[in-house]
């Protein structure tokens, strides 16, 4: 994970997309530990609350559990959960626009699929 924090956001909240991040993309499987919240706070040079706030954000998620004594782990499921959000952040809030794009462009699914310019712009044979 890169300390290359945006001025946008709170710092907590963009570890948090970081670890879920890493979920999603499977670096981090379920049941794994994750790193400590000292070692994460050491390599992102950021405090050590900001890094527990993250992780807690997680846990209350329920994408992570707290193991007494022994740290923080993916739980079982967390990646499902993880894919099936963010499927519904892009069908609402993404395809949309997708969508807007392509009939302004005045494409159809053929176009789409061929990766062409749009039916206005084939050569006829």
């Amino acid at each position: 994970m890169n300390p290359d924090w945006k001025e946008d956001q709170p710092i907590y909240r963009q570890l948090r997309d970081k670890v879920a991040s890493a979920i999603l993309e499977g670096s981090l499987k379920e049941g794994e530990a994750l790193p400590s919240v000292r070692n994460v706070a050491m390599e992102m040079q950021i405090n050590p609350l900001t890094a527990s706030k993250a992780y807690q954000e997680l846990v209350s998620q329920e994408l992570v559990e707290k193991r007494r004594g022994l740290g923080m782990f993916v739980i079982e499921g967390a990646r499902a959960k993880l894919l099936q959000g963010e499927r519904k952040r892009f069908l609402e809030e993404e395809w949309p626009e997708i969508v807007a794009r392509i009939q302004a462009l005045e494409m159809d699914i053929d176009d789409l699929v061929k990766g062409t310019g749009g039916s206005k712009n084939r050569k006829k044979s």
